[in-house]
This record gives structure tokens, C-alpha cells and sequence, in this order.
């Protein structure tokens, strides 16, 4: 008796694109579910707020939905919803122009949340993140939070790879600077 391999996740992922492109609403109704999480994760990452944080991802995927038909399936799908996240994101940004301290606290992850910190540290903190640009908090957050890489920094910012190189090293140089004497002050 012969038995198939099951298809990789990429392979399930084509087929759904595909199908999605043929017009399967339930197919891109999986894409979605497929992606969500990290897209949020990307939106997150730029935006100040859970709010424009789920809006950045339900324009994504609104995006999305009406640029399927350009979409070449060969792709990854992921990587190139991604890139519409963070720029739905950026565009929200950029729209706002708002720096609510208060709400940037929440989007550190908990890799810098300790219960013995203070809330002198979180006020210093979210005051040091709000001087940087919005592109410099979305590289340093991408790459020290989220764990991206450089290239994939630049792919979902729509920069080439040296600018994220260039925007973390600057971002982490003004957070230092913002940050210096912290520990002896607290």
C-alpha cells in the first residue's frame, strides 16, 4: 500500500493561496487565521497601541484581499503580507502623529518586563522610545523584541538592509544616551 506524505506547510499555504485567488472566501478565511498572530506581531511593532495595532492588520488583510490577484502564489505569502502589515502600520503612524506615552509602555514585550521594575525605569523608558522616529522604533523593536533579522527588517519596512542596520545602530546609540545613568539613579 502506497501512502502520500502529508504536503509541508508551504505546500498547504500554496494551495490555499491558490484557491483564495480562484475566489474560495474560506481559503483566504485561512490565510487569515494562518497569519494573524504574526501580523499583529509586525503591526504591534510599529504602531502605539493595541488599537492601531488590530487596525493596521484588518487594513493589511484588507489589502490583501484585493491585491490576491497580483500576488505571484510561487511567493511566500506570509513574508508578503508581512510587508502590507507594516506599511498599513507605518501609514496609521503616520497619520496620527501622536506620541502617547502612556499607551507605549504596552508595546514593550515582556522580555523588558520584570515585576521588580519600577515605574520610574517604565517612565524612562517609554520617554527614551518616544524620541525615536517611527522607523527607528520599528527596526529596534523588530529586531531586540521580535527577533527579525536585518533583511527582513528592510523587506517588511520596504528599506534596504544597510538603512536597518544603520536605523538600529542610531536607535540603540540615542536609547543609550537617553538611558545613561538610569542604573545609578534608581
Amino acid at each position: 500500500m502506497l501512502t502520500l506524505p502529508e504536503p509541508s506547510a508551504r505546500e498547504r499555504e500554496h494551495a490555499l493561496v491558490v484557491a483564495a485567488q480562484r475566489g474560495d472566501a474560506e481559503s483566504f478565511a485561512a490565510l487569515v487565521r494562518l497569519h494573524q498572530r504574526r501580523a499583529y506581531a509586525v503591526a504591534r511593532a510599529i504602531v502605539l497601541t493595541h488599537e492601531d495595532a488590530e487596525d493596521a492588520v484588518q487594513e493589511g488583510f484588507l489589502h490583501a484581499f484585493r491585491a490576491l490577484d497580483r500576488f505571484l502564489p510561487d511567493q511566500a505569502f506570509g513574508a508578503w503580507l508581512n510587508r502590507i502589515v507594516a506599511n498599513a502600520a507605518l501609514d496609521i503612524t503616520r497619520r496620527k502623529k501622536v506620541r502617547d506615552a502612556d499607551a507605549l509602555a504596552d508595546t514593550i514585550a515582556s522580555p523588558f518586563r520584570d515585576p521588580a521594575e519600577s515605574a520610574e525605569l517604565r517612565r524612562r523608558l517609554t520617554g527614551a522610545l518616544s524620541t525615536l522616529n517611527e522607523r527607528q522604533r520599528a527596526v529596534i523593536v523588530l529586531h531586540d523584541v521580535e527577533g527579525y533579522k536585518h533583511a527582513e527588517i528592510g523587506r517588511l519596512l520596504g528599506i534596504p538592509e544597510g538603512t536597518a542596520r544603520s536605523d538600529l545602530h542610531h536607535a540603540r546609540a540615542r536609547l543609550r544616551q537617553a538611558l545613561s545613568g538610569v542604573r545609578s539613579e534608581l
